[in-house]
Protein backbone atom coordinates (compact mmCIF):
# COMPACT_ATOMS: atom_id res chain seq x y z
CA UNK A 1 0.00 0.00 0.00
CA UNK A 2 2.95 2.52 0.80
CA UNK A 3 4.56 1.68 -2.72
CA UNK A 4 0.97 2.91 -4.34
CA UNK A 5 0.87 5.97 -2.28
CA UNK A 6 4.43 6.87 -3.13
CA UNK A 7 3.46 6.08 -7.09
CA UNK A 8 0.03 8.07 -6.18
CA UNK A 9 2.50 11.20 -4.88
CA UNK A 10 5.10 11.07 -7.67
CA UNK A 11 2.92 11.24 -10.48
CA UNK A 12 1.22 14.30 -8.47
CA UNK A 13 4.14 15.98 -8.37
CA UNK A 14 5.03 14.85 -12.32
CA UNK A 15 1.45 16.58 -13.34
CA UNK A 16 1.65 19.81 -11.24
CA UNK A 17 5.53 20.29 -13.05
CA UNK A 18 3.88 19.66 -16.63
CA UNK A 19 1.11 21.71 -15.82
CA UNK A 20 3.50 24.18 -14.65
CA UNK A 21 5.60 24.38 -18.05
CA UNK A 22 2.23 24.37 -19.87
CA UNK A 23 1.11 27.29 -18.07
CA UNK A 24 4.31 29.21 -18.75
CA UNK A 25 4.15 27.86 -22.71
CA UNK A 26 0.47 29.65 -22.16
CA UNK A 27 1.22 32.00 -20.60
CA UNK A 28 4.73 33.20 -23.12
CA UNK A 29 2.13 32.58 -26.46
CA UNK A 30 -1.58 34.88 -25.92
CA UNK A 31 -3.20 31.31 -24.52
CA UNK A 32 -3.20 27.64 -25.39
CA UNK A 33 -4.89 24.64 -26.23
CA UNK A 34 -3.41 21.17 -26.80
CA UNK A 35 -4.28 17.62 -27.77
CA UNK A 36 -2.84 14.10 -25.80
CA UNK A 37 -1.55 11.68 -27.74
CA UNK A 38 -0.92 8.12 -26.55
CA UNK A 39 2.21 6.99 -27.32
CA UNK A 40 2.30 3.21 -25.92
CA UNK A 41 4.89 2.13 -23.25
CA UNK A 42 6.58 5.70 -23.49
CA UNK A 43 3.66 7.37 -21.91
CA UNK A 44 1.37 10.53 -23.76
CA UNK A 45 2.48 13.35 -26.12
CA UNK A 46 0.99 16.88 -25.25
CA UNK A 47 1.22 19.10 -28.11
CA UNK A 48 0.59 22.73 -27.65
CA UNK A 49 -0.53 25.64 -29.95
CA UNK A 50 0.04 28.89 -28.76
CA UNK A 51 -2.90 31.65 -29.53
CA UNK A 52 -0.12 32.99 -31.50
CA UNK A 53 0.64 30.13 -33.68
CA UNK A 54 3.74 28.54 -31.86
CA UNK A 55 3.62 25.27 -31.16
CA UNK A 56 5.38 22.87 -28.78
CA UNK A 57 5.12 19.41 -27.09
CA UNK A 58 5.74 17.69 -23.58
CA UNK A 59 5.96 14.07 -23.10
CA UNK A 60 4.34 12.44 -19.54
CA UNK A 61 5.30 9.36 -18.08
CA UNK A 62 1.35 7.86 -18.60
CA UNK A 63 -1.42 8.89 -20.21
CA UNK A 64 -2.75 10.00 -16.93
CA UNK A 65 -0.38 11.88 -15.99
CA UNK A 66 -0.98 13.53 -19.17
CA UNK A 67 -4.80 13.95 -18.79
CA UNK A 68 -4.16 15.62 -14.90
CA UNK A 69 -1.27 17.98 -16.12
CA UNK A 70 -3.55 19.31 -18.91
CA UNK A 71 -6.67 19.52 -16.95
CA UNK A 72 -4.81 21.60 -13.98
CA UNK A 73 -3.22 24.20 -16.37
CA UNK A 74 -6.70 25.32 -17.71
CA UNK A 75 -5.63 24.84 -21.57
CA UNK A 76 -9.02 23.53 -23.68
CA UNK A 77 -7.73 20.48 -24.93
CA UNK A 78 -9.13 18.88 -28.38
CA UNK A 79 -10.02 15.46 -28.81
CA UNK A 80 -7.49 14.73 -32.23
CA UNK A 81 -4.88 17.30 -33.77
CA UNK A 82 -6.87 18.19 -36.72
CA UNK A 83 -9.36 20.78 -38.31
CA UNK A 84 -9.30 23.88 -36.22
CA UNK A 85 -6.81 22.97 -34.01
CA UNK A 86 -4.07 22.27 -36.65
CA UNK A 87 -5.16 25.36 -38.58
CA UNK A 88 -3.59 27.67 -35.56
CA UNK A 89 0.15 26.22 -35.82
CA UNK A 90 2.35 28.92 -38.02
CA UNK A 91 5.26 26.65 -39.48
CA UNK A 92 9.02 28.91 -39.97
CA UNK A 93 11.38 28.75 -43.14
CA UNK A 94 12.62 25.93 -40.54
CA UNK A 95 10.37 23.70 -40.31
CA UNK A 96 9.51 23.62 -44.00
CA UNK A 97 13.19 22.83 -45.04
CA UNK A 98 13.37 20.27 -42.00
CA UNK A 99 10.08 18.00 -43.39
CA UNK A 100 10.97 18.60 -46.97
CA UNK A 101 15.25 17.81 -45.95
CA UNK A 102 14.09 14.34 -44.84
CA UNK A 103 11.94 13.44 -48.01
CA UNK A 104 13.72 14.88 -50.45
CA UNK A 105 17.42 14.71 -49.54
CA UNK A 106 17.97 17.55 -47.39
CA UNK A 107 20.07 18.31 -44.46
CA UNK A 108 19.91 15.30 -42.24
CA UNK A 109 18.89 15.22 -39.01
CA UNK A 110 22.23 15.28 -37.47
Amino acid sequence: MADTQQADTKAERTAARLAHRIGSFSKAHGGAEGQVAYLGQRGARIVLVGEDGAWGDIVAPSYAVAEKAVERSGITVHEAFDGELAAKVKTGRYEWSRMAGIQLGGPSNR
